[in-house]
Protein backbone atom coordinates (compact mmCIF):
# COMPACT_ATOMS: atom_id res chain seq x y z
CA UNK A 1 0.00 0.00 0.00
CA UNK A 2 1.71 3.39 -1.34
CA UNK A 3 2.42 5.68 2.00
CA UNK A 4 0.27 8.61 0.67
CA UNK A 5 -2.70 6.82 0.74
CA UNK A 6 -4.78 7.69 3.87
CA UNK A 7 -7.17 4.73 4.78
CA UNK A 8 -9.90 6.03 6.73
CA UNK A 9 -11.12 4.91 10.77
CA UNK A 10 -14.03 3.58 9.21
CA UNK A 11 -12.49 1.28 6.74
CA UNK A 12 -13.28 -2.37 6.77
CA UNK A 13 -11.58 -5.46 5.63
CA UNK A 14 -12.76 -5.19 2.32
CA UNK A 15 -11.64 -1.51 1.83
CA UNK A 16 -8.59 -2.30 3.41
CA UNK A 17 -7.76 -5.23 0.56
CA UNK A 18 -8.62 -2.29 -1.89
CA UNK A 19 -6.05 0.26 -0.30
CA UNK A 20 -4.29 2.56 -3.06
CA UNK A 21 -6.07 0.33 -5.74
CA UNK A 22 -7.75 3.21 -6.70
CA UNK A 23 -5.31 5.88 -6.27
CA UNK A 24 -3.18 3.91 -8.33
CA UNK A 25 -5.52 3.76 -11.18
CA UNK A 26 -5.73 7.75 -10.85
CA UNK A 27 -2.00 7.67 -11.30
CA UNK A 28 -2.12 6.19 -14.43
CA UNK A 29 -3.28 8.31 -17.52
CA UNK A 30 -3.84 5.71 -19.78
CA UNK A 31 -7.26 4.76 -17.44
CA UNK A 32 -10.14 6.14 -18.04
CA UNK A 33 -9.04 8.95 -20.54
CA UNK A 34 -10.67 10.93 -22.48
CA UNK A 35 -9.19 10.41 -25.92
CA UNK A 36 -9.66 12.82 -29.14
CA UNK A 37 -8.74 11.40 -32.90
CA UNK A 38 -7.44 13.74 -35.32
CA UNK A 39 -6.64 13.38 -39.13
CA UNK A 40 -3.96 15.56 -39.42
CA UNK A 41 -5.17 16.32 -43.11
CA UNK A 42 -8.82 16.87 -42.25
CA UNK A 43 -8.73 18.68 -39.04
CA UNK A 44 -7.74 22.44 -39.25
CA UNK A 45 -6.87 23.88 -42.05
CA UNK A 46 -3.12 25.45 -43.01
CA UNK A 47 -2.03 28.82 -42.33
CA UNK A 48 1.09 28.34 -44.95
CA UNK A 49 -1.12 26.26 -47.73
CA UNK A 50 -0.09 28.30 -50.49
CA UNK A 51 3.42 27.93 -49.57
CA UNK A 52 3.00 24.39 -49.84
CA UNK A 53 1.06 23.79 -52.84
CA UNK A 54 4.18 22.05 -54.83
CA UNK A 55 3.90 19.51 -52.43
CA UNK A 56 0.45 18.11 -53.76
CA UNK A 57 1.45 17.19 -57.72
CA UNK A 58 -0.08 15.60 -59.90
CA UNK A 59 -2.68 12.86 -60.11
CA UNK A 60 -2.88 14.38 -56.30
CA UNK A 61 -5.69 16.93 -55.96
CA UNK A 62 -5.79 19.90 -53.05
CA UNK A 63 -9.49 20.52 -52.20
CA UNK A 64 -11.19 23.17 -50.98
CA UNK A 65 -11.86 22.94 -46.89
CA UNK A 66 -15.77 23.24 -47.69
CA UNK A 67 -15.37 20.55 -50.12
CA UNK A 68 -16.58 16.56 -49.19
CA UNK A 69 -14.86 13.57 -49.96
CA UNK A 70 -16.54 11.82 -52.78
CA UNK A 71 -15.18 7.47 -53.82
CA UNK A 72 -12.99 8.01 -56.74
CA UNK A 73 -11.69 5.70 -59.32
CA UNK A 74 -9.07 3.11 -59.52
CA UNK A 75 -5.65 4.23 -60.39
CA UNK A 76 -4.04 0.80 -62.08
CA UNK A 77 -0.68 2.86 -62.90
CA UNK A 78 -0.72 3.61 -58.26
CA UNK A 79 -2.52 0.52 -57.33
CA UNK A 80 -5.01 3.18 -55.20
CA UNK A 81 -7.75 5.08 -55.08
CA UNK A 82 -8.35 8.29 -56.77
CA UNK A 83 -9.87 9.83 -53.35
CA UNK A 84 -7.10 8.28 -51.23
CA UNK A 85 -4.59 10.87 -52.75
CA UNK A 86 -7.33 14.30 -52.37
CA UNK A 87 -5.82 16.19 -50.01
CA UNK A 88 -7.56 19.24 -47.64
CA UNK A 89 -4.12 20.79 -46.66
CA UNK A 90 -4.00 20.79 -42.28
CA UNK A 91 -0.59 20.15 -40.87
CA UNK A 92 0.84 19.38 -37.57
CA UNK A 93 0.71 23.49 -37.37
CA UNK A 94 -2.80 23.80 -37.59
CA UNK A 95 -3.37 21.37 -35.45
CA UNK A 96 -1.50 22.43 -32.59
CA UNK A 97 -3.34 26.00 -33.23
CA UNK A 98 -6.76 24.54 -32.64
CA UNK A 99 -5.68 22.77 -29.58
CA UNK A 100 -7.77 24.74 -27.53
CA UNK A 101 -11.03 23.28 -28.77
CA UNK A 102 -9.65 20.11 -27.84
CA UNK A 103 -8.92 20.78 -24.55
CA UNK A 104 -12.01 22.88 -24.29
CA UNK A 105 -14.02 19.64 -24.40
CA UNK A 106 -12.01 17.95 -21.54
CA UNK A 107 -10.11 15.90 -23.70
CA UNK A 108 -7.10 14.19 -21.70
CA UNK A 109 -5.20 12.38 -24.98
CA UNK A 110 -4.70 13.80 -28.40
CA UNK A 111 -4.59 10.68 -31.08
CA UNK A 112 -2.92 11.17 -34.38
CA UNK A 113 -3.53 8.63 -37.38
CA UNK A 114 -0.39 8.41 -39.14
CA UNK A 115 2.35 11.24 -39.87
CA UNK A 116 5.11 9.53 -41.01
CA UNK A 117 6.46 9.69 -44.79
CA UNK A 118 4.03 8.65 -46.88
CA UNK A 119 2.49 9.07 -50.60
CA UNK A 120 -1.25 9.12 -49.79
CA UNK A 121 -3.94 11.41 -47.63
CA UNK A 122 -4.17 8.64 -44.79
CA UNK A 123 -0.40 7.56 -44.67
CA UNK A 124 -0.93 3.86 -44.15
CA UNK A 125 1.61 3.62 -46.61
CA UNK A 126 5.24 4.24 -45.25
CA UNK A 127 7.60 5.27 -47.22
CA UNK A 128 9.98 6.23 -44.28
CA UNK A 129 8.52 5.68 -40.65
CA UNK A 130 11.22 7.96 -39.47
CA UNK A 131 10.48 10.90 -41.34
CA UNK A 132 7.32 13.13 -41.39
CA UNK A 133 4.96 13.87 -44.30
CA UNK A 134 6.51 17.19 -45.86
CA UNK A 135 2.41 18.04 -46.17
CA UNK A 136 1.94 18.06 -42.78
CA UNK A 137 5.43 19.51 -41.18
CA UNK A 138 8.61 18.24 -40.09
CA UNK A 139 9.86 16.22 -36.86
CA UNK A 140 10.79 19.83 -35.08
CA UNK A 141 7.44 20.68 -35.86
CA UNK A 142 6.18 16.82 -34.04
CA UNK A 143 8.26 17.95 -31.00
CA UNK A 144 6.57 21.34 -30.79
CA UNK A 145 3.70 19.92 -31.02
CA UNK A 146 3.87 17.51 -28.29
CA UNK A 147 5.44 20.06 -26.01
CA UNK A 148 2.35 21.69 -26.63
CA UNK A 149 -0.36 19.22 -26.26
CA UNK A 150 1.97 18.52 -22.77
CA UNK A 151 1.64 21.78 -21.42
CA UNK A 152 -2.30 22.02 -21.66
CA UNK A 153 -1.91 18.88 -19.51
CA UNK A 154 -2.71 16.16 -22.35
CA UNK A 155 -0.90 13.05 -23.77
CA UNK A 156 -0.10 12.58 -27.57
CA UNK A 157 -0.18 9.20 -29.18
CA UNK A 158 0.41 8.40 -32.86
CA UNK A 159 -0.23 5.62 -35.19
CA UNK A 160 2.16 3.00 -35.38
CA UNK A 161 1.62 1.17 -39.33
CA UNK A 162 4.11 -1.48 -38.31
CA UNK A 163 2.12 -4.44 -40.41
CA UNK A 164 3.27 -3.18 -43.75
CA UNK A 165 4.43 0.01 -45.44
CA UNK A 166 3.90 1.43 -49.06
CA UNK A 167 5.03 0.13 -52.77
CA UNK A 168 6.42 3.43 -52.88
CA UNK A 169 8.81 3.18 -49.91
CA UNK A 170 12.64 3.14 -51.08
CA UNK A 171 13.56 -0.31 -49.14
CA UNK A 172 10.26 -2.30 -51.13
CA UNK A 173 11.58 -1.00 -54.05
CA UNK A 174 14.92 -2.26 -54.05
CA UNK A 175 13.78 -5.05 -52.53
CA UNK A 176 11.92 -5.74 -55.13
CA UNK A 177 14.39 -4.81 -58.20
CA UNK A 178 16.83 -6.78 -56.93
CA UNK A 179 17.01 -10.15 -55.25
CA UNK A 180 20.29 -9.97 -53.89
CA UNK A 181 19.05 -6.61 -52.05
CA UNK A 182 19.94 -6.30 -48.06
CA UNK A 183 16.08 -5.72 -47.03
CA UNK A 184 14.81 -8.65 -49.75
CA UNK A 185 14.28 -10.62 -46.85
CA UNK A 186 11.90 -7.70 -44.98
CA UNK A 187 9.69 -8.40 -47.38
CA UNK A 188 7.47 -11.72 -48.88
CA UNK A 189 7.98 -12.08 -52.63
CA UNK A 190 6.26 -15.07 -54.56
CA UNK A 191 4.87 -15.48 -58.13
CA UNK A 192 1.77 -16.87 -55.95
CA UNK A 193 1.00 -12.75 -54.80
CA UNK A 194 -0.75 -10.76 -56.90
CA UNK A 195 1.81 -7.84 -57.93
CA UNK A 196 4.71 -10.31 -56.67
CA UNK A 197 4.81 -9.39 -52.77
CA UNK A 198 2.42 -10.25 -49.77
CA UNK A 199 0.35 -7.51 -49.41
CA UNK A 200 -2.36 -6.39 -46.37
CA UNK A 201 -5.84 -7.62 -47.76
CA UNK A 202 -3.80 -7.91 -51.25
CA UNK A 203 -3.78 -3.96 -51.80
CA UNK A 204 -0.70 -3.87 -53.90
CA UNK A 205 0.40 -0.59 -52.30
CA UNK A 206 0.44 -2.11 -49.33
CA UNK A 207 3.35 -4.97 -49.07
CA UNK A 208 3.68 -6.56 -46.08
CA UNK A 209 6.79 -6.47 -43.74
CA UNK A 210 8.41 -9.45 -42.64
CA UNK A 211 8.10 -9.07 -39.07
CA UNK A 212 9.66 -12.89 -39.15
CA UNK A 213 13.09 -11.31 -39.54
CA UNK A 214 14.82 -10.27 -36.74
CA UNK A 215 15.96 -6.97 -38.74
CA UNK A 216 12.90 -5.95 -39.06
CA UNK A 217 11.98 -5.85 -35.79
CA UNK A 218 14.75 -4.02 -34.69
CA UNK A 219 14.23 -1.22 -37.18
CA UNK A 220 10.65 -0.76 -35.98
CA UNK A 221 10.96 -1.42 -31.92
CA UNK A 222 13.91 -3.62 -30.64
CA UNK A 223 16.89 -1.36 -31.41
CA UNK A 224 17.75 2.09 -29.41
CA UNK A 225 17.22 4.38 -32.57
CA UNK A 226 14.18 2.36 -33.79
CA UNK A 227 11.11 4.02 -34.55
CA UNK A 228 8.77 2.54 -31.71
CA UNK A 229 11.12 3.83 -28.86
CA UNK A 230 12.54 6.96 -31.08
CA UNK A 231 9.48 8.94 -30.80
CA UNK A 232 8.46 8.21 -27.29
CA UNK A 233 12.09 9.28 -26.75
CA UNK A 234 11.13 12.27 -28.52
CA UNK A 235 7.87 13.54 -26.57
CA UNK A 236 5.11 11.38 -27.69
CA UNK A 237 3.35 9.43 -25.12
CA UNK A 238 2.28 5.85 -26.54
CA UNK A 239 1.21 3.94 -30.05
CA UNK A 240 -1.83 3.21 -31.17
CA UNK A 241 -1.46 0.03 -33.74
CA UNK A 242 -3.14 -0.48 -36.84
CA UNK A 243 -4.04 -4.21 -37.77
CA UNK A 244 -2.68 -5.32 -34.46
CA UNK A 245 -3.96 -8.52 -34.65
CA UNK A 246 -2.09 -9.39 -38.31
CA UNK A 247 1.32 -8.54 -35.97
CA UNK A 248 0.23 -11.08 -33.60
CA UNK A 249 0.19 -11.83 -29.53
CA UNK A 250 3.95 -12.45 -29.70
CA UNK A 251 5.81 -9.50 -31.76
CA UNK A 252 2.94 -7.17 -30.14
CA UNK A 253 4.43 -8.24 -27.21
CA UNK A 254 7.87 -8.05 -27.54
CA UNK A 255 7.15 -4.86 -29.00
CA UNK A 256 5.24 -3.02 -25.94
CA UNK A 257 7.77 -4.59 -23.89
CA UNK A 258 10.59 -2.21 -26.02
CA UNK A 259 8.08 1.07 -25.59
CA UNK A 260 7.93 0.34 -21.66
CA UNK A 261 11.53 -0.05 -21.37
CA UNK A 262 11.87 3.48 -23.07
CA UNK A 263 9.17 4.83 -21.62
CA UNK A 264 7.46 3.69 -18.38
CA UNK A 265 4.03 3.94 -18.36
CA UNK A 266 3.66 4.63 -22.07
CA UNK A 267 0.95 3.35 -23.77
CA UNK A 268 0.26 0.72 -26.77
CA UNK A 269 -3.12 -0.01 -27.46
CA UNK A 270 -3.86 -2.39 -30.42
CA UNK A 271 -6.46 -2.49 -33.33
CA UNK A 272 -8.37 -5.62 -32.18
CA UNK A 273 -11.45 -6.92 -33.61
CA UNK A 274 -11.37 -10.11 -31.76
CA UNK A 275 -12.35 -10.90 -28.35
CA UNK A 276 -10.14 -8.52 -26.28
CA UNK A 277 -9.07 -11.39 -23.22
CA UNK A 278 -6.43 -13.01 -24.00
CA UNK A 279 -4.50 -9.98 -25.85
CA UNK A 280 -3.24 -9.00 -22.45
CA UNK A 281 -0.03 -8.70 -21.90
CA UNK A 282 0.79 -8.77 -25.54
CA UNK A 283 -0.97 -4.50 -25.55
CA UNK A 284 -1.66 -2.54 -22.77
CA UNK A 285 -5.19 -2.03 -24.40
CA UNK A 286 -7.30 -2.66 -27.69
CA UNK A 287 -9.89 -0.63 -29.31
CA UNK A 288 -13.12 -1.88 -28.45
CA UNK A 289 -14.80 -3.65 -32.03
CA UNK A 290 -17.27 -5.78 -30.05
CA UNK A 291 -18.35 -3.43 -28.21
CA UNK A 292 -18.45 -0.75 -30.40
CA UNK A 293 -20.93 -3.50 -32.20
CA UNK A 294 -22.71 -4.12 -28.82
CA UNK A 295 -23.72 -0.37 -28.53
CA UNK A 296 -24.63 0.41 -31.74
CA UNK A 297 -26.69 -2.62 -32.01
CA UNK A 298 -28.72 -1.51 -28.51
CA UNK A 299 -29.36 1.68 -29.92
CA UNK A 300 -30.79 1.04 -32.86
CA UNK A 301 -33.11 -1.96 -31.02
CA UNK A 302 -31.47 -5.22 -32.94
CA UNK A 303 -30.25 -6.37 -29.63
CA UNK A 304 -32.42 -6.49 -26.27
CA UNK A 305 -30.90 -4.84 -23.24
CA UNK A 306 -30.72 -8.32 -21.25
CA UNK A 307 -28.47 -9.56 -23.90
CA UNK A 308 -26.18 -6.99 -23.68
CA UNK A 309 -26.13 -6.91 -20.33
CA UNK A 310 -24.91 -10.38 -20.15
CA UNK A 311 -22.89 -10.30 -22.96
CA UNK A 312 -20.72 -7.19 -21.69
CA UNK A 313 -20.74 -8.95 -18.53
CA UNK A 314 -19.13 -11.26 -19.48
CA UNK A 315 -16.30 -9.68 -21.82
CA UNK A 316 -15.68 -7.41 -18.40
CA UNK A 317 -14.74 -10.70 -16.34
CA UNK A 318 -13.27 -12.81 -19.31
CA UNK A 319 -10.78 -9.15 -19.82
CA UNK A 320 -10.31 -7.84 -15.93
CA UNK A 321 -11.20 -4.28 -14.94
CA UNK A 322 -7.78 -2.93 -15.48
CA UNK A 323 -7.50 -4.08 -19.05
CA UNK A 324 -10.71 -2.38 -19.62
CA UNK A 325 -10.23 1.16 -18.47
CA UNK A 326 -7.16 0.93 -20.60
CA UNK A 327 -8.65 0.04 -23.72
CA UNK A 328 -10.57 2.47 -25.78
CA UNK A 329 -14.11 2.67 -26.25
CA UNK A 330 -15.05 4.01 -29.79
CA UNK A 331 -18.50 4.32 -31.70
CA UNK A 332 -17.10 6.01 -35.20
CA UNK A 333 -13.46 6.66 -36.38
CA UNK A 334 -12.11 6.76 -39.53
CA UNK A 335 -12.64 3.11 -40.69
CA UNK A 336 -16.12 3.56 -40.08
CA UNK A 337 -19.23 5.27 -41.04
CA UNK A 338 -19.86 8.57 -38.29
CA UNK A 339 -22.41 8.24 -35.42
CA UNK A 340 -24.50 10.14 -36.90
CA UNK A 341 -25.21 8.21 -39.71
CA UNK A 342 -25.07 4.84 -37.81
CA UNK A 343 -27.52 5.90 -35.73
CA UNK A 344 -29.65 8.95 -36.75
CA UNK A 345 -32.38 8.51 -34.53
CA UNK A 346 -30.96 11.65 -31.68
CA UNK A 347 -32.27 10.21 -28.76
CA UNK A 348 -30.61 6.39 -29.55
CA UNK A 349 -27.59 8.01 -30.49
CA UNK A 350 -27.16 9.79 -27.03
CA UNK A 351 -28.18 6.67 -25.30
CA UNK A 352 -24.98 5.03 -27.15
CA UNK A 353 -22.77 8.12 -25.45
CA UNK A 354 -23.81 7.79 -22.29
CA UNK A 355 -22.83 4.04 -22.18
CA UNK A 356 -19.18 5.00 -23.98
CA UNK A 357 -19.02 7.63 -21.58
CA UNK A 358 -19.86 5.64 -18.47
CA UNK A 359 -18.68 2.31 -19.33
CA UNK A 360 -15.30 0.82 -17.65
CA UNK A 361 -12.91 2.30 -20.60
CA UNK A 362 -11.09 5.07 -22.48
CA UNK A 363 -13.65 7.02 -24.51
CA UNK A 364 -12.46 7.32 -27.88
CA UNK A 365 -13.98 10.64 -29.79
CA UNK A 366 -13.44 10.88 -33.43
CA UNK A 367 -12.99 14.75 -34.57
CA UNK A 368 -16.62 16.16 -35.62
CA UNK A 369 -18.66 13.99 -34.06
CA UNK A 370 -18.57 15.85 -30.77
CA UNK A 371 -20.60 18.11 -33.69
CA UNK A 372 -22.73 15.29 -34.79
CA UNK A 373 -21.09 15.51 -38.29
CA UNK A 374 -22.90 12.50 -40.58
CA UNK A 375 -20.72 11.11 -43.03
CA UNK A 376 -21.08 7.46 -44.72
CA UNK A 377 -18.27 5.31 -46.17
CA UNK A 378 -14.73 5.80 -46.60
CA UNK A 379 -13.91 8.72 -47.79
CA UNK A 380 -17.35 10.44 -46.76
CA UNK A 381 -16.77 9.62 -42.85
CA UNK A 382 -13.04 11.33 -43.06
CA UNK A 383 -14.39 14.75 -44.16
CA UNK A 384 -12.33 18.07 -43.23
CA UNK A 385 -13.77 19.53 -39.46
CA UNK A 386 -16.94 21.77 -39.57
CA UNK A 387 -15.72 24.46 -37.59
CA UNK A 388 -18.82 26.42 -38.49
CA UNK A 389 -20.52 23.99 -36.33
CA UNK A 390 -18.48 25.09 -32.97
CA UNK A 391 -20.84 27.22 -32.08
CA UNK A 392 -22.40 27.77 -28.03
CA UNK A 393 -25.78 27.04 -29.74
CA UNK A 394 -24.89 23.70 -31.02
CA UNK A 395 -26.74 20.51 -29.09
CA UNK A 396 -24.26 17.72 -29.67
CA UNK A 397 -21.49 19.79 -28.92
CA UNK A 398 -23.01 21.06 -25.79
CA UNK A 399 -24.45 16.98 -24.68
CA UNK A 400 -20.13 16.10 -24.93
CA UNK A 401 -19.57 18.61 -22.79
CA UNK A 402 -21.90 17.76 -20.31
CA UNK A 403 -20.74 13.85 -20.66
CA UNK A 404 -16.87 14.44 -20.60
CA UNK A 405 -17.97 16.72 -17.37
CA UNK A 406 -19.70 14.15 -15.72
CA UNK A 407 -16.73 11.60 -16.18
CA UNK A 408 -14.35 14.76 -14.86
CA UNK A 409 -16.53 14.61 -11.57
CA UNK A 410 -17.31 11.23 -11.05
CA UNK A 411 -13.73 9.05 -9.59
CA UNK A 412 -16.19 6.12 -10.42
CA UNK A 413 -16.75 6.65 -14.16
CA UNK A 414 -13.22 7.09 -14.89
CA UNK A 415 -11.39 4.58 -12.43
CA UNK A 416 -14.36 2.49 -10.88
CA UNK A 417 -14.70 -1.35 -11.25
CA UNK A 418 -18.30 -2.53 -13.03
CA UNK A 419 -20.93 -4.58 -10.94
CA UNK A 420 -23.76 -5.43 -13.72
CA UNK A 421 -26.99 -5.17 -12.10
CA UNK A 422 -30.17 -7.68 -13.04
CA UNK A 423 -32.85 -6.32 -14.97
CA UNK A 424 -35.68 -8.35 -16.94
CA UNK A 425 -36.02 -5.20 -19.61
CA UNK A 426 -33.26 -2.46 -18.96
CA UNK A 427 -30.01 -2.40 -18.69
CA UNK A 428 -28.23 -1.60 -15.35
CA UNK A 429 -24.63 -1.52 -14.18
CA UNK A 430 -22.96 0.11 -10.96
CA UNK A 431 -19.45 1.39 -11.11
CA UNK A 432 -18.09 1.78 -7.62
CA UNK A 433 -14.79 2.24 -5.90
CA UNK A 434 -14.10 1.80 -1.77
CA UNK A 435 -15.82 4.84 -1.69
CA UNK A 436 -19.57 5.07 -0.58
CA UNK A 437 -20.23 8.74 -2.37
CA UNK A 438 -18.12 7.64 -5.13
CA UNK A 439 -20.66 4.50 -6.53
CA UNK A 440 -22.51 5.21 -9.79
CA UNK A 441 -25.81 3.77 -11.11
CA UNK A 442 -26.34 3.75 -14.45
CA UNK A 443 -30.03 2.52 -16.21
CA UNK A 444 -30.85 2.38 -19.88
CA UNK A 445 -34.07 2.31 -21.44
CA UNK A 446 -33.28 1.54 -25.15
CA UNK A 447 -37.17 0.25 -25.73
CA UNK A 448 -39.65 2.93 -27.73
CA UNK A 449 -41.90 3.21 -24.15
CA UNK A 450 -40.96 3.78 -21.19
CA UNK A 451 -40.35 0.76 -18.12
CA UNK A 452 -40.53 0.85 -14.57
CA UNK A 453 -39.18 -1.61 -12.68
CA UNK A 454 -37.51 -2.70 -9.34
CA UNK A 455 -33.79 -2.89 -9.38
CA UNK A 456 -31.44 -4.12 -6.82
CA UNK A 457 -28.58 -2.59 -6.42
CA UNK A 458 -25.87 -5.14 -4.78
CA UNK A 459 -23.88 -2.51 -2.51
CA UNK A 460 -23.19 -3.10 0.78
CA UNK A 461 -22.59 0.58 1.90
CA UNK A 462 -26.18 1.85 0.33
CA UNK A 463 -27.78 2.99 2.85
CA UNK A 464 -31.80 2.24 3.58
CA UNK A 465 -33.60 5.60 2.41
CA UNK A 466 -30.99 6.75 0.46
CA UNK A 467 -31.78 9.22 -1.91
CA UNK A 468 -30.25 9.01 -5.23
CA UNK A 469 -29.40 11.99 -7.53
CA UNK A 470 -29.39 12.41 -11.00
CA UNK A 471 -26.45 13.08 -12.07
CA UNK A 472 -27.00 14.57 -15.58
CA UNK A 473 -30.02 15.93 -15.17
CA UNK A 474 -29.08 19.41 -15.62
CA UNK A 475 -26.74 21.40 -18.40
CA UNK A 476 -24.44 23.16 -15.82
CA UNK A 477 -23.90 19.67 -14.30
CA UNK A 478 -25.86 20.26 -10.58
CA UNK A 479 -27.63 16.60 -9.30
CA UNK A 480 -30.85 17.03 -9.48
CA UNK A 481 -33.43 14.31 -9.51
CA UNK A 482 -36.75 12.83 -8.68
CA UNK A 483 -37.70 11.11 -5.39
CA UNK A 484 -35.95 8.06 -6.13
CA UNK A 485 -34.75 6.41 -3.21
CA UNK A 486 -32.79 3.56 -2.04
CA UNK A 487 -35.69 0.98 0.25
CA UNK A 488 -33.00 -1.74 1.81
CA UNK A 489 -31.07 -1.69 -1.79
CA UNK A 490 -34.22 -1.74 -3.86
CA UNK A 491 -34.74 0.96 -6.14
CA UNK A 492 -38.03 1.89 -8.07
CA UNK A 493 -37.03 3.80 -11.57
CA UNK A 494 -39.25 4.92 -14.08
CA UNK A 495 -36.86 5.12 -17.39
CA UNK A 496 -38.14 7.16 -20.55
CA UNK A 497 -38.43 5.54 -24.01
CA UNK A 498 -34.93 6.20 -25.31
CA UNK A 499 -33.05 7.41 -21.73
CA UNK A 500 -30.76 7.06 -19.41
CA UNK A 501 -30.54 7.84 -15.77
CA UNK A 502 -26.94 8.38 -14.45
CA UNK A 503 -27.12 7.80 -10.38
CA UNK A 504 -25.18 8.62 -7.44
CA UNK A 505 -26.10 8.59 -3.47
CA UNK A 506 -26.98 11.61 -1.70
CA UNK A 507 -24.38 10.82 1.54
CA UNK A 508 -24.54 13.96 2.75
CA UNK A 509 -28.20 15.75 2.34
CA UNK A 510 -29.39 19.36 3.45
CA UNK A 511 -29.76 19.49 7.16
CA UNK A 512 -26.87 18.45 8.43
CA UNK A 513 -27.20 14.68 9.45
CA UNK A 514 -26.46 11.97 7.21
CA UNK A 515 -26.36 8.02 8.03
CA UNK A 516 -22.95 7.78 5.93
CA UNK A 517 -21.77 9.37 9.06
CA UNK A 518 -19.40 5.96 10.01
CA UNK A 519 -19.19 4.33 6.83
CA UNK A 520 -16.67 5.90 4.06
Amino acid sequence: MPMSTPVSPYAHQHDRALAGVFEAREADWRMGAVVYQVLVDRFAPSAKLDAKRHLYPAPKTLRTWDERPEPGRYLESHKLWSHEIDFWGGDLASTSANLQHVQDLGADVLYLNPICLAYTNHKYDALDYKAISPEYGTYDELKALASEVHGRGMKLVLDGVFNHMGRNAPVFQHAQADPHSPWRDWFVFGEQFSGGARAWWRAENLPELNLENPAVRQHIFGAEDSVVRSYLRDGIDGWRLDVAFDIGFNYLHELTQAAHAEKPGSLVVGELANYPAQWFPSVDAVMHFTLRHLTLRLANREISASQYARLLARMVEDTGIENMLRSWIYLDNHDTPRLATTVPDQKARRLAQVLQFTLPGAPNLYYGSELDMPGGGDPEMRAPMRWDLVTEDNAALAWIKRLIALRKRHRALRVGNYRPIDSEQLLAFQRWTDRAADMVVVVVNPAEQAVTETLLVPDSKLMDGTRMLDLLGTPDGRPSGDDIRASAVLMTVTVPPQSCLVLGPEVAPPGGYTNYKRVQ
